[in-house]
C-alpha cells in the first residue's frame, strides 16, 4: 500500500482516540469558581481571620521585572483573604525591580488600610548549582512562615478574592497542592495563533487533566502562576532544591507532588488570574529556546523523535489532503476535520474560544518545529542555556534530569 495511504490511516487512528481521549477528560477539567457571595469586598468588609485559617505565604521571584513587579504586588496587597504575607525576592536584577519593591514596601507600611506585611529579600549572589528562579523562591520559604505556600510568577495579576477563593477550594477538596491555569492575555494574531497551537501540542503530549486523577501518580501538572501547596507537601518533596536547576520548575514541582502520592488540584482560573505570557512573536520563540530541550530532557533523539512527530501528525494530514489522491485523500481530510475538532474543544477549556488564529495552523507547526530545532541547537553549540543573563552548564542540567523525563 502507498505510504500516503497508510499515514491516512495511521494519522485517522490517532485523532480518533485523541477525539475520545479529550471528550472522555473532560470529567477532569475543573474550575476555580467564586463562592455564591460576591468575592470583591471592600477592605472594610474584609472577613476577620479565624483560629482555622492558615497563613499563606505568597513568594514572588522578579528578575529584571521592573515593567510589571509594581502592579503584581498591588493586586496581592488588596487579596480579601484575611491571613496572608508576602515576600518579595529580587534575584540579582540589573533594573529598577529592586527599588521599586522597597518603594512598595515602604508604600505599605504607611497605609492603615493594608494589614497585608511585605518583605522584600534582594539576593545579589546565585551559588553553583542552582537555577537563579529556584534559588529565589528557595530563599523566600526560608522565610516563610505560612502553613501555605503560594508561588507565583512576578507578572501574574488577581483578582481580590483570588487567594481566598483558592485556600477555600483547596480545603473542600482536601487536596495539597492546587495550581491554576490563568487567562492568557494574548496581542496580535501570529502571536496569538502560536501561543494557542502551542498549548494545544503541549496539552497533548502532557495532558494535563490528569493531575485530577487520585489514581495515577506518574503525572502530575504545575502552573508556574499559581502553586499552591501545604508547606508539608513542600517539605516532603524535598523543597526546591530537589529540582534546583529545572528551568520546568513549575512542572516539575507538580509531577513530585503525585509521586508522592500527595493530592492534586488542577483548575481553570481564567476569572481569578490572568498573565501575558509574551508581547510579541519573537519573544516567544526566544522564551521557548531555553526550554523546549529540557521538555526531551536534553535527548537529542527523543527531541528528533518529537520533531517528526509534529510534521507527522499536525502537518502531513494538511500536505496530504491537496497532494493524495482517491479514498486517501478524503481520510485525511477527514482527519484535518478530527484534529480541528479537537483543537476547538481544547482551545475552548485551555486559551479561550478559537477565532481566525486556527487558518494559520499549518504555519504555526512548522515554527513550533523549528523553536525546538533551534533549542536543541543553540543548547548543544553553547554547552548549556543562558536564561535571564546566567548561563548554566548542559552537564549541570543533565544531572538534574531523571529517567522519567
Amino acid at each position: 500500500m502507498h505510504i500516503m495511504a497508510v499515514w491516512s490511516l495511521v494519522a485517522l487512528v490517532y485523532w480518533l482516540f485523541m477525539l475520545w481521549d479529550t471528550l472522555q477528560a473532560r470529567k477532569w477539567m475543573l474550575t476555580l469558581h467564586p463562592p455564591d457571595s460576591p468575592p470583591l469586598r471592600p477592605e472594610s468588609q474584609r472577613p476577620a481571620p479565624g483560629n482555622d485559617t492558615p497563613l499563606v505565604s505568597v513568594i514572588v521571584a522578579a528578575k529584571e521585572e521592573e515593567a510589571s513587579i509594581t502592579e503584581t504586588v498591588r493586586h496581592l496587597l488588596s487579596q480579601t483573604y484575611p491571613r496572608l504575607e508576602i515576600i518579595a525576592v529580587n534575584d540579582r536584577s540589573q533594573d529598577a525591580t529592586g527599588r521599586k519593591l522597597d518603594e512598595l514596601r515602604r508604600w505599605s507600611e504607611g497605609r492603615s488600610a493594608i494589614e497585608v506585611p511585605l518583605r522584600v529579600i534582594h539576593i545579589t549572589a546565585l551559588p553553583s548549582g542552582w537555577l537563579g528562579k529556584n534559588h529565589a523562591l528557595y530563599q523566600g520559604y526560608l522565610q516563610a512562615r505560612g502553613s501555605y505556600l503560594l508561588f507565583t510568577d512576578a507578572d501574574v495579576l488577581f483578582e481580590p478574592g483570588t487567594i481566598a477563593d483558592a485556600v477555600r477550594y483547596m480545603r473542600e477538596e482536601q487536596a495539597d497542592h492546587l495550581t491554576l491555569a490563568p487567562q492568557m492575555l494574548v496581542k496580535g494574531f501570529w502571536l496569538r495563533a502560536f501561543v494557542y497551537y502551542f498549548f494545544f501540542t503541549f496539552s497533548l503530549y502532557i495532558r494535563p487533566w490528569r493531575a485530577n486523577d487520585d489514581l495515577q501518580h506518574r503525572h502530575g501538572m504545575g502552573i508556574g502562576a499559581f502553586n499552591l501547596l501545604t508547606r508539608n507537601a513542600y517539605e516532603r518533596i524535598g523543597t526546591h532544591r530537589a529540582f534546583a536547576l529545572r528551568p520546568d520548575d513549575d512542572l516539575h514541582l507538580g509531577r513530585l507532588i503525585k509521586a508522592a502520592r500527595l493530592r492534586q488540584r488542577l483548575a481553570l482560573a481564567s476569572r481569578h488570574i490572568a498573565v501575558e505570557w509574551y508581547r510579541s512573536l519573537s519573544e516567544a520563540v526566544r522564551g521557548l529556546e531555553k526550554n523546549l530541550f529540557s521538555g526531551f530532557g536534553y535527548r537529542l533523539p527523543l527531541a528528533t523523535l518529537g520533531v517528526i512527530g509534529l510534521l507527522a501528525v499536525f502537518l502531513f494530514p494538511f500536505i496530504g489532503l491537496f497532494a493524495a489522491q482517491g479514498w486517501p485523500a478524503a481520510v485525511f481530510g477527514l482527519d484535518v476535520v478530527l484534529m480541528v475538532t479537537v483543537y476547538v474543544l481544547l482551545a475552548r477549556s485551555i486559551t479561550g474560544p478559537v477565532g481566525t488564529e486556527i487558518i494559520a495552523f499549518p504555519l504555526t507547526v512548522c515554527l513550533l518545529c523549528y523553536t525546538v530545532i533551534r533549542s536543541v541547537w543553540l543548547t548543544l553549540r553553547q554547552r548549556g542555556i543562558y536564561w535571564r543573563g546566567t548561563f548554566y552548564s548542559l552537564k549541570e542540567l543533565k544531572r538534574m534530569t531523571g529517567p522519567d523525563d
